[in-house]
């Protein structure tokens, strides 16, 4: 869906900048220009759209409903399994979380929908089949469903809305007097667009440079950091080599067609399979790069519980793996 923009990048790259291929500088660069024009794309698109259905369904109704009816964790459920047809990478799923924070979907329903979206999709899944057979594929998405919703329950447990950032709660706001200005006028649908669409931009305001320095950062990381950095730390041996490389996981980015093969290789090599998928979690699920998009909507409390609960997750995962594999 997004080839074109790789063609833009690579264009800029490696024939307007006359980089070559092999250099850290080039790879880096690449990242940079292709993530920082999808995910503004995403952000603008998702955003928009999130504004017209915010202006159709009523915030506080939705809240209500959600807050007082038991669903039994079914919410948490569903919210993960969208995560799953949602093919993002950390990053790319901020912007779903925005607009599910402003449209009054409890924090941990929405924390459930941003840690499943980068871990589990059908490109993971159809290279995971294709590297590792049915088996694995299917233990890993159950794992990976699991997973977030199991860490949105512990999340919304904590009760951390009052850690959401003074942008987020204005935002907020904004959004109930924008809903309750359109119930009230009956606007039409081109009527609405105007206000909608300044709301858009006062968002967008606000996120982009967060976006830019974590999308700068992430690039970094895929141009200077060494796949064979981690290598040592995976030994079969270790007892604790799955904290370990979950941990040093984190601060990288990348999404799951890009660090799968790595895996495949990490495995080729000796190292355990709940290791090296333990590692390719921390990968892809968590980034310094999202931290920074996130600083935006959430205190440094929130992103390091967040951090800690999902990360926490994976290295039992990992355990999990290395025993039924």
């Amino acid at each position: 869906m997004f080839d074109w923009i790789q063609h833009i990048a690579d264009w800029l790259v490696y024939s307007v900048f006359n980089l070559n291929t092999n250099q850290h500088l080039a790879k880096a660069l690449n990242f940079f220009i292709y993530d920082s024009i999808k995910i503004l794309i995403l952000l603008f698109v998702v955003i928009f759209f999130m504004g017209i259905v915010n202006s159709y369904f009523p915030i506080d109704k939705v809240r209500s409903y959600l807050s007082k009816n038991k669903l039994y964790g079914l919410e948490y459920l569903l919210a993960s399994l969208f995560g799953v047809v949602t093919p993002f990478c950390s990053c790319s799923s901020v912007p779903l979380f925005i607009g599910f924070v402003r449209g009054g979907i409890p924090l941990g329903v929405t924390f459930a929908f941003l840690i499943t979206s980068p871990l589990v999709n059908e490109v993971a899944v159809g290279l995971f089949i294709g590297l590792f057979g049915v088996k694995t594929t299917l233990i890993y998405v159950i794992s990976g469903v699991l997973l977030g919703t199991i860490s949105g329950i512990i999340l919304q447990k904590l009760k951390l809305e009052r850690f959401l950032t003074p942008w987020v709660k204005t935002v907020l706001a904004d959004a109930q007097r924008e809903q309750d200005l359109f119930q009230e006028e009956k606007l039409s649908l081109k009527q609405r667009l105007p206000i909608i669409w300044a709301e858009v931009l006062k968002i967008l305001k606000g996120i982009i440079p967060y976006v830019l320095v974590g999308i700068a950062i992430g690039g970094l990381m895929h141009g200077y950091i060494s796949e064979g950095f981690f290598e040592r730390y995976m030994d079969k041996d270790n007892l604790f080599a799955v904290p370990i490389v979950t941990i040093l996981a984190v601060p990288m980015y990348s999404n799951a067609s890009g660090i799968l093969p790595v895996v495949q290789v990490l495995v080729h090599k000796g190292i355990p399979l709940g290791t090296a998928i333990a590692f390719m979690m921390g990968v892809v699920g968590l980034s310094l790069p999202e931290a920074m998009l996130l600083k935006k909507v959430m205190t440094f409390k929130l992103i390091a519980t967040f951090f800690g609960v999902v990360t926490l997750c994976i290295i039992l995962s990992g355990y999990v793996f290395n025993i039924i594999l």
